[in-house]
């Protein structure tokens, strides 16, 4: 199926050759009965103008009653009940989608005879009278009618779209027609609100001007029913996102949030007010942006440094705290002094030269792993207290009064990421009790000359310099998109994980208990089959009496050939009746034992088949609230095509290279590190043959920053990934092109997500490695007690489309 072109043989909504009539949208009275009686009103433009031209933090508007209640209403009937839509999730999203319904015409006339209500509102949408209603408010010239760009979002409890600026190729003016439930009203605590970001006006070092968006929304427009939020797409300053909406227990199934968005479009080639070269706006998205725009606006700035060493494991004042020269890589076994000092921070199991030859050996040949229990119990237990203390203490909302009140600072630009940050104070107190453990890890453990010692002993890497952080994730507010590392030489990198709440992994409780069950029915199957052991026993004993009496009736013929008499003859054969009559009903038993013990087996089975069909309904998925948009209402089910290659954004080009698996390892609630394999430098841009291969030579990055995508068909593009969790330390050799998120941690969480990230320059070594290995995602746990291998990959559906808001 093909979706519009420009060369549509429609102009202007008016069709000229096609197998379907098509509405006549070409003037304001064929769109009678569609949009509000006023909607076109030299009054109602005139406020609707000035209104948005009033407006702020950017330019945007608001239409209340768009279309005819009646006309809407009838359309959210249709999707509910015809539509089909796919679960879709990357870093920057979580939502339900349709296909582009631009591809609507290429549908089948039955299917089509399904949606007259859908397809009525989506001609008059892009009518000529509507386009130019638009145009003249938003200022932002011709708005094309052959290129329709459009498609259905359904926002569940949880799902949410992260901050960007909708800018990329030919996209005019963005917009949102709201068709939630019309008789439950829509309330802002339930989130899923368009909220729309200021920017600030930042000159460079080279003298150019750059507008970066604030961490925080200056407007929030909640959904609501029939009406239609639009705003003008303008590069680097258009920065919005869509709230997440709020799981509610028992109120789920009212929230939620579906609406119609999509984008006018500048007109295209054949089309009145087209411009040729207007096309090439794609070079001002803010993907390109990200590439293009030095990071000097950044917070938390990347700063370098040389490893420490003091005469214990505090300090007193700043002088003896020193630079010092590296670990040698003759130094095999940690010395006396260093383990006095790694002590008070590792788990002594972690010290010994087994363990660590031991780690060492697995790293090398995965290049990534997870050591569980890292910390000592007792400085753990100090560091749970403190983050737990932290956590009952309610935070400021805006960023700068967290900032003036707390040691906190917000990272930002929001459309990079956004969470809360410590890094190494200037000013240190000379009082070592005033430090907090999460102080302690990030100016004392991770810095120290000792730590570069383990690090060199636990992976076999020399390193050189290091640039630490401290961050949180608070629930419902923060993450960090996937950003490429492009530097030539790889990188170690470690993180530690320090969150106290629970509820980041998957809940595999019922998936154990339906496991029991399944085994419960295989021994009521074993059970049954010994039934029927059983009773064929008692039929082989049935069978050997009746040849017994056969036996006996022989020996009275014999007797009666011998002359015996006639009334003793009539005796035997009377017994010899009864004893057959006896043993054919023993035969008779036994065949009925038989039939009951299979009959058993039978039941045994489809116990099991329906124990084994429950178990894997409990595996955990990414969306549990899928069925409550996609399910088939009826048989008659559309499934509309997603062939928006061509149209997808900076939000549609992820999902177009790449999305989360339904096997992520976050649950439902976000929260989780992950490390995604980039695009190799080739000429034809093919993805990389393996996924995560540890070449020797550089590899760089074609992809956007932010973009991460699926390899070839059997491979995974996910390297390595760690849910939040306690006390957990995750160390990964980082390559050129290798991308790294924290997926976005919903308000569903237990608690904030905690952790101190390090990343550590390398001494450049050549590795030679056998067969060309490739490094993937398999985790490697390493516990107190052994090195467990863990082959859990993640598979990736390769997608056709996406979409905003």
């Amino acid at each position: 199926m093909t979706k519009r072109k420009a060369e549509d043989d429609s102009v202007d909504g008016v069709e000229t050759d096609t197998s379907r009539k098509r509405l006549d949208t070409s003037t304001k009275e064929h769109l009678g009965g569609i949009f509000h009686d006023r909607l076109f009103s030299p009054e109602v433009l005139s406020l609707a103008t000035k209104t948005y031209a009033e407006s702020k933090p950017y330019k945007h508007g608001i239409i209340n009653d768009l279309v005819s209640p009646e006309l809407l209403r009838n359309v959210r009937s249709e999707i509910q009940e015809h539509l089909s839509f796919t679960p879709k999730e990357t870093d920057i999203y979580k939502i339900h989608q349709s296909g582009d319904l631009a591809n609507l015409d290429g549908l089948s006339d039955s299917s089509l005879e399904l949606l007259p209500s859908l397809l009525k509102l989506r001609d008059a949408l892009y009518s000529k009278p509507f386009r130019e209603h638009l145009s003249t408010i938003t200022g932002a010239g011709a708005l094309s009618g052959s290129k329709t760009d459009m498609a259905i979002n359904v926002y569940t409890p949880g799902c949410h779209l992260l901050c960007h600026d909708d800018v990329i190729g030919s996209r005019r003016v963005s917009y949102i027609l709201y068709l939630t439930d019309p008789d439950t009203p829509w309330k802002a605590e339930w989130g899923g609100a368009l909220r729309l970001y200021p920017t600030l006006a930042q000159t460079s070092e080279d003298g150019k001007v750059h507008k970066i968006p604030s961490p925080d929304h200056e407007v929030s427009i909640p959904p609501s029913f029939n009406q239609l939020s639009f705003f003008a797409v303008q590069p680097g300053q258009s920065f919005h996102d869509v709230e997440e909406v709020y799981a509610c227990q028992g109120e789920d199934e009212k929230r939620i949030r579906t609406a119609i968005s999509g984008w006018y479009h500048i007109p295209q080639e054949g089309e009145e007010g087209f411009a040729k070269g207007e096309e090439n706006l794609t070079d001002n998205s803010s993907l390109r942006q990200l590439e293009s725009k030095p990071d000097e606006f950044d917070l938390p700035k990347t700063s370098f440094q040389t490893p420490i060493v003091g005469n214990d494991s505090s300090f007193s004042s700043n002088d003896d705290r020193k630079p010092t020269a590296l670990p040698s890589q003759q130094d095999e076994l940690l010395s006396e002094n260093d383990l006095n000092f790694l002590l008070k921070y590792i788990s002594p199991t972690y010290l010994t030269p087994d363990t660590l030859e031991s780690v060492s050996k697995v790293f090398t040949g995965q290049w990534s792993l997870t050591l569980d229990s890292f910390l000592t119990n007792q400085f753990s237990e100090s560091l749970k207290n403190f983050i737990s203390i932290q956590e009952s203490q309610a935070l400021p909302v805006a960023s700068p009064d967290i900032e003036m009140a707390t040691p906190w600072t917000v990272a930002r630009p929001p459309h990079k990421h956004r969470f809360l940050y410590q890094q190494m104070r200037e000013t240190r107190p000379t009082d070592p009790r005033s430090q907090s453990p999460l102080q302690d890890l990030l100016e004392n453990l991770f810095p120290s000359l000792h730590f570069y010692k383990w690090l060199r002993l636990a992976t076999g890497h020399t390193v050189t310099s290091h640039n630490l952080i401290a961050r949180r994730f608070r629930r419902g507010k923060d993450y960090t998109l996937a950003t490429g590392y492009e530097d030539e030489e790889s990188r170690l990198e470690i993180t530690l994980g320090v969150t106290p709440s629970s509820g980041w992994e998957p809940d595999l409780e019922l998936e154990e208990d339906a496991d029991n069950k399944v085994v419960a029915g295989e021994k009521e199957e074993e059970e049954a089959d010994n039934k029927v052991v059983a009773g064929e026993k008692e039929e082989e004993e049935a069978g050997n009496e009746v040849v017994a009496v056969e036996k006996e009736e022989e020996e009275a013929d014999n007797k009666v050939v011998a002359g015996e008499k006639e009334e003793e003859e009539a005796k035997n054969e009377v017994v010899a009746g009864e004893k057959e009559e006896e043993a054919k009903n023993e035969v008779v038993a036994g065949e009925k034992e038989e039939e009951e013990a299979s009959n058993e087996v039978v039941a045994g089975e489809k116990e099991v088949e329906e124990l084994a069909v429950v178990a894997a309904d409990v595996q955990p998925t990414a969306d549990p609230e899928e069925s409550a948009v996609s399910r088939p209402i009826d048989e008659r089910q559309v499934s509309i095509p997603e062939e928006r290659a061509e149209e997808v954004g900076d939000v549609g080009k992820r999902t177009e290279v790449a999305e989360i698996s339904d096997d992520a390892p976050s649950g439902n609630v976000g929260g989780y590190l992950a490390y995604m394999a980039g695009d190799d430098d080739a000429d034809d841009g093919s993805p990389d043959e393996a996924a995560g291969e540890h070449s020797k030579g550089p590899k760089k990055s074609t992809l956007d920053p932010a973009v991460y995508q699926t390899s070839g068909q059997g491979d995974d593009s996910v390297l390595f990934s760690m849910p939040a969790g306690w006390n957990k330390l995750a160390i990964v050799l980082r390559d050129q092109g290798v991308f790294r998120f924290v997926k976005y941690v919903s308000e569903q969480a237990k608690g904030d997500r905690w952790d101190v990230l390090g990343e550590y320059s390398v001494v450049n070594q050549d590795v030679e490695e056998e067969g060309d290995e490739v490094r993937t995602g398999n985790e490697v746990q390493t516990t107190a007690d052994q090195i467990n291998y863990s082959d859990e990959t993640t598979e990736h559906e390769e997608e056709t489309s996406s979409d905003d808001d």
